[in-house]
C-alpha cells in the first residue's frame, strides 16, 4: 500500500503539473494576441504572448530541422525518462526530491507536447521589478525550475 500511495503522490504532482501548464496556454492561445502585452501588477508582472520555436530564451531556434529535433525533443525526452524511472524507482528519494522530480517531469513533458504538437512553446509570464527581470516563461518552465530548487534544497538538507 505504501508504493502505490507513494507512486499515486508522484503521477498526480506530474498529472497537475502538465494540467495546470496546459490550460493556462491554452487561454492564452485563445485569448491574447502575440506579442500583445498585458498589465497584470503595474509593469511588474505582464502577459505578453510570444512563440518560442527554440529552448529558454529562445536558444536554438535558428537551428535547422535535425540539429533541433535532437537537441529540443528527442534528448529531452530521453532526460526525462531517465529521471522518470529514476524517480519511480529509486525509494531513498526524500519527499522534498520526490516533489522536485516530478515537477521537472511535468513541467518538461507540458513543454515537449507544445513543440511536438505546436512547434513551439507558447510563453507568456514577464517579471520586470528594475534590479531583476525574467525572460519570457511559461508554468512549465516554472515547474521545472521550481522542483530544480527542490532537489537542491534537499541535497543541502541531506548533507548536514
Amino acid at each position: 500500500m505504501l508504493k502505490n500511495n507513494r507512486y499515486y503522490k508522484i503521477s498526480s504532482l506530474i498529472i497537475l503539473s502538465i494540467f495546470f501548464d496546459q490550460y493556462s496556454k491554452f487561454w492564452i492561445r485563445n485569448n491574447i494576441e502575440s506579442y500583445n502585452e498585458i498589465e497584470l501588477i503595474g509593469s511588474f508582472f505582464t502577459l505578453i504572448r510570444v512563440e518560442n520555436s527554440g529552448a529558454f530564451l529562445g536558444m536554438g531556434s535558428e537551428l535547422s530541422y535535425i540539429p533541433k529535433l535532437i537537441l529540443l525533443i528527442i534528448f529531452p525526452i530521453l532526460v526525462l525518462v531517465a529521471v522518470s524511472i529514476y524517480t519511480y524507482v529509486d525509494k531513498k528519494l526524500d519527499n522534498l526530491s520526490l516533489v522536485g522530480f516530478s515537477l521537472i517531469i511535468g513541467g518538461g513533458i507540458a513543454n515537449i507536447f507544445d513543440r511536438i504538437v505546436y512547434g513551439s512553446v507558447t510563453d507568456f509570464l514577464y517579471i520586470n521589478l528594475g534590479f531583476f527581470k525574467t525572460g519570457i516563461f511559461n508554468i512549465a518552465d516554472l515547474s521545472v525550475t521550481t522542483g530544480m530548487i527542490l532537489i537542491l534544497i534537499a541535497s543541502f538538507k541531506k548533507g548536514t
